[in-house]
């Protein structure tokens, strides 16, 4: 077959030519996959064809490997690896020799495609020869600066991916060695150069044995620092990248090179073009990301520091170190702003990167950054030069977070004055005639009323005496410009967040509230603009604000509120939207809605008075008409939302909410079945389990239809396995709530059980993602295992899986490393297994003994439970 003309045509600009083209590649590749990829890759080999089939031969190719959805992809994987070795050997020895082609595309999409290959191949062990090959092209002295430049990049892009267990030491000391060679000025292009550090940064992952050896790391270090000097601003990029990469990758040998690293980053963030600087500054928020990791570690169990594992490095305190010299060039980037750019643009510049480092270097090292910056803010706040009040405000901004964090109250009382003589001034920046100098400003405050307003915690910057001008001003700029307006709803939200179950700390501000309320309605609704950031922002605030709505006054407020959201999101049902745009925007209005009503509802079903109560018993009717409705809208994230509120609005009506179920239940099942978009899959779980913890026995004729659904579900490989757990959890609440009921599920429901705690014993302990998804899934397990076990205690029908579920807990209990317990998850599911030995101990009765044995385990464990800080746990 002529494969150039089909390539061509598919190509053309007449679209029944293109098509004809299309299905004439399709037919050929169906029928014979292996001829198909052959001739492509023949076809990006031949100098003598059209350099426009040739590119379109190797953009088909790469898509025939490779995909980013994982299921095509991993069909792709076996589609290949079927094919026949002598195919595949021609395949690869013509995308080989295309690297030493005269047409630059044509080796740069060579290189990729040899790389998909890789891949599929060097994982299984189909392709040992072709590091060898490629470092043959390194060392031949015929070959030309273009093959050299082709085949570094070939090797960056097969480091990407693979991973380190795919290649054999001798086969990574090869490759560096090769990387480092094509590094040298001496004998190489500057396209050679940038090929090789571009693949030096791919191939530091595989690097961990060379950078425990001093020597090899020192001659590496020498040769990325001799790099980052290089005359070409590509080369110098690529060099800071991987500075910044060994930052993160190797942070605990960098002992010895980091006064030379600092003079290099901070030359260049002082005096090189901006792309180098932002590489320059990323090596430094590496470092103090890296840094900040390690201050987590230690604050998870301070008692246990000396302790930790081996893969935790110990903490250089690279960043503290170097604060004296550091902040002030940071500080002066962030002079560096360019005119009208808000942070809504989301455009990343030297300012923008010096901010973000700013940041991370405030939560490095905490409370000794503010004597540094609070200098700087002071001179700058009420300069002239807008630059200058900008930077200002961002620096007290930036600092916040990281130095109010792990201070005790005596700190926060005196950060809190020091702040409140600054608190005028950032209100009077609010009218400030500088568009970016109110945004930042807005921005600020919103980031002090979360850090230093915590009247629960006995500190604040809020006073009887500047609240009223803080919410005059606050009030008044929702009508300021979009971005504007935005941050100063942000800023409502984390001012009314302090007052959340602050008590009588609240009583001088809940006479505010109407008058709050009204502002963030306008906000939300504005006529003057359109602007869906804005109309978020704006409901996400009023959702705070009624949280922190006072009991006494939350009737009369709720009742006014709620009027307005359902006429808001009954109107937005009888819009007719034909365009895309405007359906987009409609759902996101229609979400943000639910979202209000959710909150209303959950803020009503907490009253203990039944004056608030009966408020959601007279709208329910029209509330899940509403919702019903909605549902109309393809719009997943208001599916979401809906379903949220309906799982609020069954909590709080109980027993009555079972009316609804009937209409209901097709958009539960539909929820259920939603593999594509798995989030509201998950969804629409938690609110099946609101559902049947609410109507309890009433749920009965319907559980047939869901647990035949939620067993599919966990049996399916199509489904996210995110969505999972959630459905071992509801499987728990579903026995619970029909007790005896749930025997005739028990068979099918605890194998599944069982198969996820033997895939728990499988996992990788190294992979910190999966690490994670196994402690969620743990939890689940326990909670499936102890609603079963409570719901059909009577029936003693879980008497046969007693044995298997005492191996799961034994299991568990001897995991060796509790460091490897994701922070977050390890309260949870010390909880969830302390509750299921509880009730597995309850079915036993006075067999316990002999099922259990051995208590050694079991009192150490509950021991130091009984030591933990959770009062829940104990």
């Amino acid at each position: 077959m002529e494969i150039t003309q089909y390539l061509l045509s598919a190509q053309s600009a007449d679209a029944r030519v293109r098509t004809e083209a299309e299905s004439n590649l399709r037919k050929f590749q169906e029928q014979n996959l292996p001829a198909f990829l052959l001739l492509l890759s023949v076809e990006l080999a031949n100098n003598e064809k059209p350099v426009e089939s040739r590119r379109l031969a190797g953009i088909v190719l790469k898509n025939l490997l490779d995909v980013k959805d994982s299921a095509t992809k991993k069909h792709l994987a076996q589609q290949w690896m079927a094919i026949d070795i002598a195919f595949k050997s021609q395949i690869k020895s013509w995308l080989l020799q295309t690297l030493g082609s005269s047409v630059p595309e044509a080796r740069r999409t060579s290189a990729q495609v040899l790389a998909k290959v890789a891949s599929i191949d060097v994982p299984q062990k189909q392709w040992p020869e072709l590091i060898g090959h490629l470092l043959n092209n390194m060392i031949q002295r015929d070959s030309s600066a273009d093959l050299k430049q082709s085949t570094l990049e070939t090797l960056g892009y097969v480091c990407e991916e693979i991973s380190h267990p795919d290649l054999q030491q001798d086969e990574v000391n090869s490759v560096l060695t090769a990387v480092i060679q094509g590094m040298n000025l001496a004998e190489n292009s500057s396209e050679v150069r940038l090929a090789a550090t571009r693949a030096l940064c791919n191939a530091l992952e595989f690097a961990q044995t060379n950078f425990e050896n001093e020597t090899e790391r020192t001659y590496i270090m020498k040769m990325i620092c001799e790099t980052a000097l290089s005359k070409e601003v590509e080369v110098r990029q690529a060099a800071f990248e991987c500075l910044a990469s060994i930052a993160s990758m190797y942070y605990s040998v960098l002992g010895t090179y980091m006064q030379a690293l600092f003079e290099l980053t901070s030359n260049a963030v002082k005096g090189d073009v901006e792309p180098v600087a932002l590489q320059a500054i990323e090596f430094w928020s590496s470092i103090c990301e890296k840094e900040i990791e390690l201050q987590k570690y230690k604050t998870a169990d301070r008692n246990c520091w000396d302790s930790l594992p081996d893969f935790v490095p110990p903490h250089s305190r690279f960043i503290e170190k170097s604060r004296i010299s550091l902040i002030p060039i940071l500080l002066e980037i962030l002079l560096m702003q360019e005119e009208n750019v808000s942070q809504y643009d989301n455009i990343w510049n030297i300012s923008m990167a010096g901010k973000k480092c700013l940041e991370l270097v405030a939560q490095t090292v905490g409370f000794v950054i503010v004597p540094l910056v609070i200098p700087f803010v002071v001179a700058n706040r009420v300069k002239p030069d807008w630059h200058c009040r900008e930077a200002a405000v961002f620096a007290l901004g930036a600092i916040i977070e990281g130095s109010t964090i792990y201070q005790d109250l005596g700190v926060l009382l005196k950060y809190c004055e020091l702040v409140r003589e600054l608190i005028d001034d950032l209100l009077f920046l609010m009218n400030d005639e500088n568009n970016q100098v109110k945004e930042t400003t807005a921005w600020t405050l919103g980031r002090i009323f979360e850090f230093l307003h915590s009247p629960v915690g006995g500190f604040s910057v809020i006073t009887s005496d500047n609240l009223p001008r803080v919410v005059d001003i606050l009030v008044k700029s929702v009508k300021d410009a979009p971005n504007v307006a935005t941050k100063v709803c942000r800023a409502i939200y984390t001012l009314a967040e302090g007052y959340e179950e602050a008590g009588m700390h609240s009583s001088f501000f809940m006479p505010y509230i109407p008058r709050i309320i009204e502002s963030l309605l306008f906000a939300a609704s504005r006529a003057d603009l359109d602007d869906l950031k804005l109309t978020s922002a704006a409901y996400e605030s009023l959702n705070e604000v009624v949280r922190c709505s006072s009991s006494t006054e939350a009737p009369q407020i709720i009742r006014e509120l709620l009027s307005v959201i359902l006429e808001r999101l009954s109107q937005t049902l009888e819009r007719q939207i034909v365009s895309s745009d405007g359906k987009e925007k409609q759902a996101d209005l229609q979400a943000s809605l639910c979202g209000v009503l959710q909150v209303i509802i959950e803020k009503v079903s907490s009253a203990d008075d039944l004056e608030t109560r009966s408020i959601m018993l007279t709208q329910a009717d029209q509330m899940m008409f509403l919702f019903l409705n909605v549902f109309s809208c393809r719009s997943s994230t208001v599916h979401e939302e809906a379903m949220l509120a309906i799982g609020a609005l069954a909590h709080a009506t109980g027993s009555e909410f079972g009316k609804y179920l009937p209409e209901l239940y097709k958009y539960l099942k539909r929820g259920l079945q939603n593999f594509k978009d798995y989030q509201a899959c998950s969804v629409t779980v938690g609110v099946v389990g609101d559902i049947v913890r609410a109507l309890k026995y009433k749920v009965v004729p319907y559980c047939d239809g869901i647990m035949q659904i939620l067993l599919t579900n966990l049996s399916s490989e199509a489904l996210d396995r995110s969505v999972k757990p959630p459905i071992f959890s509801v499987i728990g609440d579903i026995a619970l709530s029909i007790d005896e009921n749930f025997q005739k599920y028990v068979d099918s429901a605890v194998p599944m059980m069982q198969r996820a705690a033997e895939l728990c014993a499988q996992m990788d302990s190294n992979d910190d993602e999966l690490l994670e998804y196994g402690s969620q899934l743990k939890c689940s397990i326990f909670e499936a295992y102890s609603g079963i076990l409570r719901g059909t205690k009577k029936s003693k029908i879980m008497m046969p899986y007693a044995q298997l579920l005492y191996e799961f807990i034994g299991f568990v209990l001897k995991e060796k490393d509790r460091y490897h317990v994701p922070i977050g998850w390890d309260i949870l599911l010390r909880k969830a297994l302390a509750a299921v030995m509880d009730d597995l101990a309850d079915l036993l009765g006075t067999n316990s003994k002999t099922l259990f044995g051995d208590l050694t385990a079991r009192v150490t464990y509950t021991g130091a439970c009984l030591q933990s800080d959770c009062d829940n746990l104990k």
